[in-house]
């Protein structure tokens, strides 16, 4: 019996290898051709989002990108709790997809990974959709923690183009921390 539980197991870890890893990427938009990710690094914030539940209840949303000497790049996700009056933090590791400029595989929990595709950018890198292989991701960043009602409405107005459910977005806050 031990055998057989054994087999299944190894089995099934093989198959979701050769899946992840045989299985091109499929961004809900394209990626932008023109990317830099050295003026990608540093903070951003998230500013827009679909609500998830690793994202519950979280304000002052930040994204920290740090370029790794092998290329990748680690990630430090962190937002504060109101719930539970503390900060949370979550790390993971991207990696780029080859051929595509702007397209990542990002590891918060080996071996599962996701996908991250900067779908716009702005042209001082002020600004950044991120989206991902379905219409249940989606984000605005942005290098300040309040940009224009403008960007956020033609942003808005884009992933509705896009086929993204926009009554279900959700501003994050970004604020004074209160307990």
């Amino acid at each position: 019996m031990k055998k057989l539980i054994l087999l299944i197991l190894v089995l099934a870890v093989a198959g979701w290898v050769y899946l992840h890893f045989t299985s091109q990427p499929t961004p809900v938009v394209k990626p932008v051709e023109t990317f830099s990710a050295e003026r990608y690094m540093g903070t951003w914030y998230s500013v827009l989002r679909l609500p998830h539940r690793f994202e519950r209840n979280l304000s002052n949303v930040t994204a920290e990108y740090k370029l790794n000497r092998d290329g990748s790049i680690h990630v430090v996700n962190r937002g504060y709790n109101q719930k539970k009056g503390e900060w949370s933090t979550a790390t993971a590791t991207a990696k780029a997809v080859p051929g595509m400029n702007a397209g990542f595989r990002v590891t918060f929990f080996w071996p599962f990974s996701g996908g991250y595709y900067v779908a716009e950018l702005g042209s001082n890198y002020e600004y950044a959709v991120v989206v991902s292989d379905s219409k249940d991701y989606f984000w605005l960043l942005s290098r300040t923690p309040r940009p224009s009602q403008g960007l956020i409405d033609e942003v808005t107005a884009r992933a509705y183009a896009w086929g993204y459910n926009i009554e279900q977005f959700e501003r994050v806050e970004h604020g004074p921390i209160s307990n």
